[in-house]
């Protein structure tokens, strides 16, 4: 994001205001309004959710008073009142891909089928997009980034969230020659497979988040998602199944990191992995076989070698995703986007019993949870991809707790737009 400062200054002395839309007035859409409002050269023009409540105090929370704000339900009252300045606050998420003045949608929901909606309703009308909502990229990101090319517009991921924070530093070592061996993020929540909305709510309810979220984040859903968005954008893929989650400090990395027979715990490199006890940062590790770098990694107190971390300790997720909206309006660049169809795979897990007959559910909810596997493997083995588990979702046969699920074993729901679209996806890239 070099320069962005002077570039959002400049647009912001010529009058030329990145107007964005966000679909999602949550804890990250909240903290997203916030932060732009505070910015040059942007600002949140529109803000969509089911409870009108939350986009009014998304403004409420930047300091925006009554008056600069209003309510809309119709797509001439937005153009109207966008147009005259004020900021907008809307139950209907089509408003955000219609407005005239929108230069870029964001969504912001984690609800992977809203998701689809929203990217390519947008990207229809011409209008970048950003999404947030990563859940929908492990699913037809591809898809996605095709459909933006035909359209003329840019389609990526945010700045922030691990996938973006961490694929700055995977371009920063690729740029300067360095090998990428393990690229990966820190978990700052304790494993809890068995977790649900219940039984976190005290604690949600606390940080003012989302139940669904957090169990998202402590039932490991969420590192999965994230760890399948990084390989999709780089062929990394995960060593194993679910990675190896290993407990260490930044310093330890380097010769847990090793191959096995050189006394680390991975079977091969070019992987994607995740540490409890380095959060919230970001990583990766980084080799080279010139002997000359090596002595200058050295020098510079990387440590000894062969396997140096270059670490960022912070990932700010929400409040960085307006630099990835200016990027993309801008330098006409995405943060993060995948390469050209899947490398990995965020799989379904049984979270308990399942029996046939029995409706399911998907993220942060009861029944399942998520993993990560090569898109070659799920591919051969049919596992579910997990975005397109809903609460529509039927087994069709009996599954004990921790088990992937397979194809075989589930009814989908076929009327979503993202099943669809995964099909459409599927057809391109498995001719």
């Amino acid at each position: 994001m070099l320069n962005m400062n002077q570039k959002l200054i400049k647009r912001q002395q010529e009058g030329k205001i990145i107007r964005t839309g966000i679909v999602g007035a949550g804890q990250m859409g909240r903290g997203m309004v916030t932060q732009m409002v505070l910015m040059q050269g942007i600002m949140p023009a529109i803000v969509s959710d089911i409870n009108i409540e939350n986009a009014v105090h998304a403004f409420h929370y930047a300091g925006i008073k009554d008056d600069q704000i209003a309510i809309v339900d119709t797509l001439a009252d937005a153009n109207k009142w966008i147009e005259a300045g004020k900021y907008v606050a809307t139950v209907n998420a089509d408003l955000i891909s219609q407005a005239n003045l929108v230069e870029c949608a964001i969504d912001a929901t984690g609800v992977p089928d809203v998701g689809a909606k929203v990217a390519t309703d947008a990207m229809r009308n011409g209008k970048h997009v950003v999404m947030l909502n990563v859940e929908t990229d492990v699913v037809i990101g591809p898809y996605l980034k095709r459909l933006a090319a035909q359209q003329g517009v840019i389609y990526t991921g945010s700045a922030g969230d691990e996938p973006g924070a961490v694929m700055e530093l995977y371009c920063f070592a690729k740029a300067m020659g360095m090998d990428v061996k393990v690229m990966g993020k820190g978990k700052n929540n304790k494993l809890d497979y068995a977790c649900n909305p219940d039984s976190v709510l005290e604690e949600a309810t606390r940080r003012k988040m989302s139940p669904k979220m957090l169990c998202s984040f402590k039932d490991g859903t969420k590192t999965m998602v994230e760890m399948t968005a990084m390989s999709n954008a780089t062929g990394l893929v995960p060593d194993v199944i679910g990675g190896h989650g290993i407990a260490a400090t930044v310093k330890e990395l380097p010769d847990l990191y090793k191959l096995k027979q050189d006394g680390g715990i991975l079977n091969k490199h070019g992987v994607v992995e995740y540490v409890n006890g380095i959060a919230p940062g970001v990583f990766v590790a980084v080799s080279t076989e010139n002997e000359e770098i090596a002595y200058q990694m050295r020098y510079h107190s990387m440590g000894n070698g062969p396997l140096w971390i270059l670490y960022r300790p912070y990932h700010l997720c929400n409040l960085e995703t307006p630099l990835t909206v200016a990027k993309a309006v801008i330098d006409g660049e995405s943060t993060i986007v995948p390469i050209d169809g899947l490398v990995s795979e965020c799989i379904t897990v049984a979270k308990t019993d399942l029996k046939a007959g029995q409706y399911i559910d998907g993220i942060g909810c009861y029944t399942t949870y998520g993993s990560i596997a090569s898109a070659a493997e799920s591919d051969a083995k049919g596992y579910v991809p997990y975005g397109l588990v809903s609460n529509k979702t039927r087994m069709l046969k009996d599954a004990k707790k921790g088990q992937l699920l397979t194809l075989d074993m589930v009814e989908l729901d076929q009327t979503t737009l993202i099943y669809k679209l995964r099909k459409e996806q599927d057809a391109i890239y498995n001719k």
